[in-house]
């Protein structure tokens, strides 16, 4: 019932096949006999209209089912299980039905072969089975069944046991070529006639298209090679399954063409149909074409199964031409009508011989697969392929449009994807192809547009992806429009697309990798293109290189060869070339280091300025830009190209060398154009080039001779092209290019070419705050022309130009006018941009940058710092003076309210610590005598005052340390002991408490080094680091003394267990160090301690050394108190001591001759009458260890009576030699009139002098030598004074030098700030801190309480302030050179060191 089912379902379609057929030949009678006689070949026929023939007539009613016992020698009934355990032979055609179940056992062959196209039907309605190892031989087998099992290795064969095939069809070929028999695919035919293409010759026709669902026709029969014995291989038969459950295939089923040898073509193969829901196995199902000296067909297959388990093999290629090899015959098809999906598979065997694809069924397919060298053709005109998914085609994969030689058809592809891989469409006609995704690799896409200008475009477009890798080539030799939404990726080497006229449109983004090609129009084209028309002649700019269209699409009317439109991102890093490059509305372009866009060479071989040529071939060079430069050969000169076109906005095409017909000539460059007047491009980034040079000739024809004998020269180079540019923003790399150089001429003498014209047409230039450089340039930009050769001349240059720019803009690429010029008109010449008025800039001033130029007068500037105040660019200071009337106003108002500043300092510091309330003097002996005697005593707060009364009894001798305790000459002590101690002390072991003392006492390298290099640099830190060391240095001593020292060269017992007989002290200035002797108590010597006149002449050495920081002091302690104090009292000591000091105060080194008289004379006059009441007389003198050390100066102290001896003597000699023979004694030097004061001792019959001295008189501060050092200048600057009765009024001039000097720091600071900081840091380095302390040391000074406090604090201020005098000093220096450094030339163009 199914089967019968299936038979009548064509006749609808047969009927209306007849009624259009019928319709046809009453309309037009003659159509038949047209084209009988016509001379058409007969594939005019065939592509005119459908191969497919009507459907076969319905076949007769089935016979009467056999049965399963006696007619087909089976075991049971078909309605319960029948099996066939034995071969069974049949000899017509058998149709079997039954309710049960069909068994064909294991081993069993059922054959039907004994005529062709014999018939076996199996129609049951429940199980089939093919034993393992069984088969079934026949034409035909038909199986209706519930479930279907084909064990393993058995077989369903109909191989070449095909019946006849459908009427009407031209699947057998005809004639003795022995080609092969079609049907799913052409056969093939091996070509004798070397006059016709492989494509255009083929075997038996393919049929039965419109049956592609349900396949159910024969093969068709191979050819022959003999007219006497048909060798041609039998056709495919047919074989359906109709299982409504389950299929397994484990078996071969076959309708594979049969073979025809070598002397015969194979058949084609036949047809397949599987219904079934579900179908497992891993059998084999083929419609192959059979193998003969040409291959058939392939048959056609068709699966309709809703689950597929363990696919079996399913084949329908071509078979094999053993008289070809290289020619299978076409595949066949397999149709998947689950997915919709058509595949066509050759199997890997080559074939020139196509499968014809021909109206797509309705509804569409889903997917087609061309694979495996299959070789597809669609060969009806305006045919479309259309399908709802993937059109594939993979491995060698052929997909043809049209017939070769009839390019005279438009056809369309429509699917959602389009993959290729080592594939090829071609296309004879046109196409428009639509789809979302098109992937090619390694594969090709050919376009022949035949030179029919109707069909000349064709158009690809992808709204997604279009993506072409491994040398994927989409050529076509028309017009071609690539159109899409998304990526257009040419990834690398070999990946081209490429036109005579190219359109490439609409994408979001295009990348031309590296290696790749864009190009139209196409080299070396050949006479059937289409060729675009290039304006060579015409001097008028096209109106669509400035106004492009705005459609995008192919225009045969325009100019352009090559344009890229309505595309947001182009990246270049491959090769893009034509004649007139247009990109047009475009957001950026890219052209990376290995990207080129080039028009070079494109241009007109003739044209507006072309190179002139003579009869011997020599040429000029063209022009464009600029002359093309003239041929020159023995002395014979011919003129180059003229120049032509406008520098402002060129759009003309570069002139080639003249004479186009001479395959020698050269060409000019094309034109590039960028963006429009409407819509530029908004950046343009180059690493690469961008060319359109002019052509170079490379050969050298000097000596030969053309056809007529005539010597050939050789022409000239072409001129450059016009590089037309409308963007917004250009960055050009280091290795970019972009040039429009003229080409060479020969080397034989002809003219270079004339370079061509490059144009940045701007748009939107920023002007004022929102300006930014449209452009950065590190690349090159050349227009220069060409050379010649050998006597030809080089080429003009050519020209760059830019759109006028804006006020403050100027050049070609409108960049900001130099800073100090201005410009207020508006154009591109560097001219324009005038300088700033000089007299508006302030000495301080430098002209700014302006973001956008400066468009007007006055120009604006700024000060070369911060620090200075526009608009005259003063310093803080001079700000401050200025806004006071000037500098004489600003010092009298400063000096005005310094003085009412000090009157109030000086009111406040009366208030604050009143009237000085000195102590009057202690009553004396001599009543008001010594009042007036001691004018200089009323501060005795100056001495330290004590009232413990020190134990004196046991001191002996007082010992000093000689030096002045500096780096350089440090404390020592003799080692001989004096001769006061040598009765109380071990002399060996003294020595060597005198070699441990020297060596505490002296200092390292290191700290003199210090010393000096502040000295240097901060004197009053050298003095403060100079008494830290001392200070240590005392420290050290002292300690050993106490507690290190064992006191071993001490003869008392006791001394040495306490500690106690070694005493060492130091005055507090630290330059005079002493070591006190004492008993211990257990010497039991009547005579030790020594009274005070026992140790007369007695020595009291001055601490001090003159200095403004440690004058001259006489250290008076406890200890000479108490021993002054045997001969005078106390208090009259005391003021002895205050005013000697006070005298003392005013002597200052450098100048001792002279201060040291006042001392004198106050002894003489004061001191000396009110101390000899007391039997005591003092001397002025000096003193020092050795003839060359340092020198000390003291008071010698000895008795009136001795006074009076002294003065005995000095009337008469026997006084003298009286006192010289005295323990102490004056030596008298004759020769330089100088007095000696020596301690003696005779020792061994010899005198040894111990200590070098003598008594200062006027006589002997006359020849008074003093050594000075680098720092007696500072003594003439600063010095002790003690005015007396003018306290308020030199108060008040105190405070007025100390507001001035602090005022005047603070104005030196400002206005150094205001210079630089490095100013101040220079000062500061020179004398730091010297302006810091001097005010609040002063001001400290001036209100302390009590006077030896506010002598103290006055000498560290006065020391400060002189160290700020030097700072201020060197602050006016520093702004005197500063001043005429700048005002001798212009301000440099430098920030000063800023912080």
């Amino acid at each position: 019932m199914a089967i019968s089912k299936l038979r009548f379902t064509c006749t609808p379609h047969l009927i209306g096949l007849v009624a259009i057929l019928l319709l046809s030949i009453c309309a037009n009678p003659s159509l038949i006999h047209a084209l009988a006689e016509s001379d058409f070949d007969s594939d005019i026929l065939l592509f005119h209209q459908d191969y497919t023939p009507p459907a076969p007539p319905p076949p007769p009613p089935h016979p009467p089912s056999l049965s399963c016992e006696s007619d087909l020698g089976g075991i049971g009934s078909l309605d319960t299980t029948c099996q066939i355990l034995s071969n069974l032979n049949l000899s017509k055609d058998v149709y079997v039905e039954g309710k049960g179940n069909f068994v064909i056992g294991a081993n069993v062959a059922v054959n039907c072969s004994s005529f062709f196209g014999c018939e076996l039907a199996i129609n049951v309605t429940g199980n089939f089975t093919l034993g393992e190892n069984s088969s079934i031989i026949c034409g035909t087998f038909q199986l209706a069944a519930d479930y279907a099992s084909f064990g393993n290795g058995s077989t369903v064969n109909t191989t070449g046991l095909a019946g006849d095939p459908p009427a009407q069809t031209s699947g057998t070929p005809q004639g003795v070529d022995g080609a092969g028999g079609g049907h799913g695919g052409r056969g093939a035919a091996c070509l004798k006639d070397k006059s016709k293409l492989p494509e255009d010759v083929w075997g038996g026709d393919a049929y039965a298209w419109s049956t592609l669902g349900k396949p159910w026709s024969y093969g068709s029969k191979g050819g022959t090679t003999s007219r006497e014995v048909d060798y041609g291989g039998g056709g495919g038969g047919r074989v359906q399954f109709l299982v409504s459950k389950l299929l397994e295939v484990n078996a071969s089923i076959l309708a594979d063409g049969g073979d025809g040898g070598t002397r015969g073509g194979g058949g084609s193969g036949g047809s397949i149909f599987i219904k079934a829901y579900k179908m497992i196995g891993i059998g084999r199902i083929s419609a192959c074409g059979g193998i003969g000296y040409a291959g058939g067909g392939g048959g056609r297959v068709s699966v309709d199964i809703f689950s597929r388990h363990d696919d079996p093999v399913i084949s329908v290629h071509g078979g094999s031409s053993l008289g070809c090899p290289e020619n299978a015959g076409a595949a066949g098809t397999l149709y998947d009508l689950v997915p919709r999906s058509l595949t066509v598979s050759n199997h890997q065997k080559s074939t020139y011989t196509d499968t014809l694809l021909m109206d797509f069924p309705q509804p569409f397919l889903t997917n087609v697969y061309i694979r495996n060298q299959a070789k597809a053709a669609v060969p009806l005109l305006w045919s479309r392929v259309q399908v709802q998914g993937q059109i594939s085609l993979l491995s060698g994969g052929v997909l043809s449009f049209g017939l070769a030689h009839y390019s005279m058809s438009e056809f369309e592809l429509l699917a959602e994807e389009l993959l290729m891989s080592d594939s090829v469409i071609r296309v004879f006609g046109a196409l428009r192809m639509s789809v979302k995704m098109f992937l090619m690799w390694n594969s090709e896409m050919l376009i022949d547009g035949g030179g029919d200008e109707n069909v000349e475009t064709s158009s690809l477009e992808a709204s997604n992806l279009i993506v072409l890798r491994e040398k994927s080539i989409i050529h076509s030799n028309a017009n071609l429009g690539v159109h899409g939404q998304g990526l257009l990726n040419l990834t690398g080497p070999g990946d081209c697309i490429e036109a005579q006229r190219l359109v490439l449109s609409l994408f979001y983004s295009i990348n031309v990798g590296p290696g790749s090609v864009l190009r139209g129009p196409l080299k070396n084209s050949s006479d059937e293109t289409v060729t675009p028309k290039l304006h060579c002649d015409s001097q008028d700019c096209p109106a669509e290189l400035l106004h492009p269209p705005e459609d995008c699409n192919v225009n045969s009317s325009l100019s352009f060869t090559l344009q890229i439109c309505r595309v947001e991102d182009i990246l270049v890093e491959g090769f893009v070339e034509g004649s007139v490059v247009h990109f047009h509305r475009a957001r950026t372009i890219s052209v990376q280091s290995s990207g080129i866009i080039s028009t070079s060479g494109m241009g007109c071989h003739g044209g507006v300025g072309q190179g002139n040529v003579l009869s011997n071939g020599l040429g000029s060079g063209g022009g464009h830009g600029g002359r093309g430069g003239m041929g020159c050969y023995n002395g014979s000169c011919i003129e180059g190209g003229i120049s032509y076109g406008d520098a402002n906005l060129p759009c003309e095409l570069g002139s080639g060398s003249g004479n186009d017909s001479l395959a020698m000539s050269t060409a000019g460059g094309g034109i590039l154009v960028i963006g429009s007047l409407e819509h530029p491009l908004l950046s343009l980034y180059i690493k690469g080039s961008v060319t359109a040079d002019g052509d170079s000739f490379n050969g050298d024809f000097l000596g030969k001779n053309d056809s007529t004998g005539n010597m050939i020269i050789g022409p000239g180079g072409g001129s450059g092209g016009t590089i037309l540019l409308f963007l917004r923003n250009l960055d050009i790399g280091e290795s970019g290019n972009l040039s429009s150089v003229g080409g060479h001429g020969s080397l034989s003498g002809g003219g270079g070419g004339g370079g061509g014209r490059i144009h940045f047409h701007w748009s939107d230039i920023p002007t004022g705050d929102v300006y930014w450089p449209i452009a950065t340039l590190n690349g090159t930009i050349h227009t220069g022309g060409g050379l010649g050769g050998n006597e030809g001349h080089m080429g003009e240059n050519g020209t760059v130009s830019g759109k006028s720019c804006p006020k403050g803009l100027y050049g070609v690429f409108c960049e900001e006018c130099p800073v100090g010029t201005y410009k207020n008109v508006t154009g591109s010449d560097r001219s324009l941009c005038s300088s700033c008025p000089s007299d508006d800039l302030p000495n301080r001033a430098l002209y700014v940058h302006v973001r956008g130029g400066i468009t007007e007068t006055p120009c604006p500037y700024k000060c070369i710092s911060d620090r200075y105040h526009m608009p005259r660019c003063y310093t803080a200071l001079e700000e401050l003076i200025n806004t006071f009337g000037g500098p004489w106003l600003f010092g009298l108002l400063l000096l005005g309210l310094l003085i009412l500043l000090a009157l109030v300092l000086s009111v406040a510091r009366m208030k604050f610590i009143g009237v000085d309330e000195l102590p009057g003097p202690a009553p004396t002996q001599q009543g008001s005598q010594i009042d007036h005697s001691f004018p200089f005593l009323e501060s005795l707060n100056e001495v330290m005052e004590t009232n413990r009364v020190e134990e004196s009894q046991s001191h002996v001798h007082r010992m000093y340390f000689m030096g002045p305790n500096t780096f350089s000459d440090p404390w020592h002590l003799p080692h001989t002991p004096p001769e006061q101690v040598k009765e109380i002390v071990y002399e060996g072991a003294f020595n060597n408490f005198v070699d441990e003392i020297n060596a505490l006492a002296a200092y390292q390298w290191w700290e003199g080094a210090v010393h000096t290099i502040l000295c240097i640099f901060a004197y009053p830190f050298a003095w403060s680091w100079q008494q830290w060391r001392r200070r240590l240095k005392l420290q050290k001593i002292r300690e050993f003394v106490r507690s290190e020292y064992d006191h071993a060269c001490l003869r008392s017992c006791r001394s040495r267990a306490l500690y106690e007989g070694l005493k060492v002290a130091a005055t507090p200035d630290l330059m005079l160090a002493y070591v006190d002797f004492f008993l211990g108590g257990d010497e039991k010597r009547d005579d030790l301690p020594p009274r005070l006149h026992q140790r007369f002449p007695m020595s009291l050495l001055f601490g001090g050394d003159g200095s403004y920081m440690t004058p001259f002091t006489l250290h008076n302690d406890n200890i000479i108190t108490s021993l002054m104090s045997q001969a005078v009292p106390p208090t009259t000591w005391y003021r002895f001591v205050a005013g000697l000091n006070a005298q003392l105060r005013l002597v200052r080194r450098g100048c001792l001759r002279a201060k040291f008289r006042p001392v004198l004379q106050w002894l003489e006059t004061f001191a000396n009458p009110a101390l000899r009441s007391c039997g005591v007389h003092v001397d002025l003198a000096w003193f020092r260890d050795t003839t060359d050390g340092c020198c000390h100066y003291g008071l010698l102290v000895y008795a009136v009576e001795e006074m009076d001896r002294l003065s005995l003597g000095h009337h008469g000699e026997p006084g003298i030699e009286q006192h010289a023979r005295a323990t102490g004694v004056y030596l008298k030097d004759e020769s330089s009139n100088k007095t000696y004061l020596g301690r003696t001792q005779r020792s061994e019959g010899n005198w040894r002098r111990k200590v070098f001295g003598g008594v200062l008189d006027i006589n002997s501060l006359r020849v008074l030598e003093e050594k000075r050092d680098l720092f007696f200048v500072l003594s003439f600057l600063i010095h002790n004074t003690k005015p007396v009765g003018h306290q308020d009024l030199v108060g008040l001039v105190i405070s007025i030098l100390l507001l001035g000097d602090f005022s005047l720091v603070l104005l030196t600071l400002l206005q150094l700030y205001s210079l630089s900081l490095g100013d101040v840091f220079l000062v500061l380095f020179i004398m730091p801190l010297g302006i810091l302390l001097p005010f609040p040391a002063g001001i400290n000074a001036l209100f302390s309480h009590g006077p030896r406090r506010s002598a103290g604090l006055a000498r560290v201020y006065a020391l400060w302030n002189i160290t700020s005098l030097i700072n201020i000093v060197v602050a006016f220096i520093c702004g005197y050179v500063n001043y005429h450094s700048q005002s001798n030339g212009r301000i440099p163009n430098f920030q000063p060191w800023n912080m």
